[in-house]
């Protein structure tokens, strides 16, 4: 899920969605599949620059599907801070698109709502099977053990992006691959109105993203294996403060990121005022912003010591976009035929080209735009390094209730207050509070 999303959306609006009895899709009231057997609405989410961009790579593909099929699409871009809470109020009203895109880290807890179509064997038949997509990304697609939510779309990872000038400046010859290293390189760097690295410190989704990496090299999950909140470990606490201390002890994030939720980070680096972002298949973004492609390198997200792998090496969350159903569309063949045609080799290609993300479709990685340096570290992360986020029903109140703690510590280390392991694990335990009980 790329990091400008925010879980906007509290715990008690999800518990709500989650409790009732999920419809949704197909109203003829918001422009759905009741009006013609011949059209679709499609929610689609902001992966490009702007909506704009979105509309301007998405629509010339939705032409080619109603020429191909005679069924028009009917298509919005739905901004991130807006997308978790239009779904679930469409799962409770009955009135939502037919198909959407959703962030893969929500497909358990859309699943728990009932909302969305299953995609058992049956419907994977449909779009040519199973088979053809990537094991990681399918790992994102609901409850394991379960059928899928949804299907994968567009693939991504987490990489370390530097800028090669601001290097070159500071005398630094490669990037990072620990983050002591980091802490190093970032402390040569941070001066003279320079910052080694960027954060959003106001975006839950990527603070959640930032810690669960960083748990995940303490030992740490964030859930027991039946699925209850562990907030609280050591290991959980050592994430948060050691993310939170780039900023309050190491100094080199500026103060102001705290406040960052917007890509703000991504301008400063593209304005060669931060040197390195933790971004997710930035490629696409950096040339919206101007940035030629000999501007800025990509290695590997740092691990503690040793290299990326698995366990404590993991160094990405497997992110992504899945596409999901709504299950009381008037038009289900129409919406599985729509989801074949953008899982389809061909239009894997185009789409995740022009997003700079990795085909979760295997016959569609093959292309060489897919082989470039920083696609190359991307795939490779996905295939040997990353990990899912928890696939459990209370995923997105946990993007909330922790990715808010560590918004408020950002604000802490900003202010200058004091930034503790007791004040870490008090923030945490708050979270977990407020997690739904049982």
């Amino acid at each position: 899920m790329r990091s400008i999303r925010a879980a906007a959306v509290g715990a008690v609006t999800l518990s709500l969605a989650l409790a009732a009895s999920a419809c949704g899709g197909g109203s003829a009231s918001g422009g759905g599949s009741n009006d013609s057997p011949k059209t679709l609405t499609y929610w689609a989410s902001n992966q490009g620059a702007s909506v704009e961009v979105d509309k301007k790579v998405l629509q010339p593909e939705l032409d080619k599907f109603e020429k191909q099929t005679g069924i028009k699409v009917e298509l919005e871009v739905v901004p991130w801070s807006d997308l978790l809470n239009r779904i679930l109020t469409a799962t409770t009203s009955g009135q939502g698109p037919d198909v959407l895109n959703i962030g893969n880290t929500w497909s358990a807890s859309l699943q728990a709502t009932g909302a969305l179509l299953p995609w058992d064997e049956k419907n994977f038949d449909k779009i040519g099977g199973k088979d053809r997509f990537v094991g990681s990304a399918l790992g994102s697609t609901g409850v394991h053990g379960q059928d899928p939510a949804a299907v994968p779309l567009y693939s991504m990872a987490y990489a370390l992006y530097y800028n090669k000038k601001m290097f070159a400046d500071a005398g630094v010859t490669q990037p990072p691959a620990t983050w002591d290293e980091l802490v190093e390189v970032g402390r040569k760097i941070s001066k003279d109105g320079k910052w080694a690295l960027g954060a959003e410190g106001s975006n839950l989704s990527n603070n959640i993203h930032q810690v669960f990496v960083l748990g995940k090299q303490h030992g740490a999950d964030f859930f027991t294996a039946d699925g209850k909140p562990d907030f609280t470990s050591d290991g959980a606490v050592a994430a948060v403060k050691q993310y939170v201390d780039l900023m309050a002890k190491d100094k080199i994030i500026a103060p102001g990121n705290a406040e960052y939720a917007q890509n703000q980070s991504l301008s400063d680096f593209a304005k060669d005022k931060t040197a390195m972002v933790l971004w997710q298949t930035a490629s696409a973004t950096f040339a919206s912003m101007g940035m030629k492609e000999d501007e800025w390198g990509v290695a590997p997200a740092p691990v503690q010591s040793g290299e990326p792998g698995t366990g404590t090496n993991t160094n990405s969350m497997v992110a992504g976009i899945n596409m999901a159903v709504f299950k009381n569309t008037d038009n289900i063949d129409g919406a599985t035929e729509f989801v074949k045609f953008m899982t389809s080799d061909a239009e894997q290609k185009i789409l995740n080209k022009a997003y700079g993300s990795i085909p979760p479709v295997k016959a569609a990685q093959s292309d060489p735009a897919f082989n470039s340096p920083a696609t190359a570290v991307l795939r490779d992360t996905l295939a040997t390094s990353a990990t899912a986020l928890p696939q459990v029903p209370d995923e997105s109140q946990f993007e909330t209730a922790v990715g808010t703690a560590v918004k408020e510590l950002f604000a802490d280390a900003a202010a200058g207050r004091p930034v503790t392991t007791e004040s870490v694990k008090a923030a945490l335990a708050k979270a977990q509070q407020q997690m739904p009980t049982k």
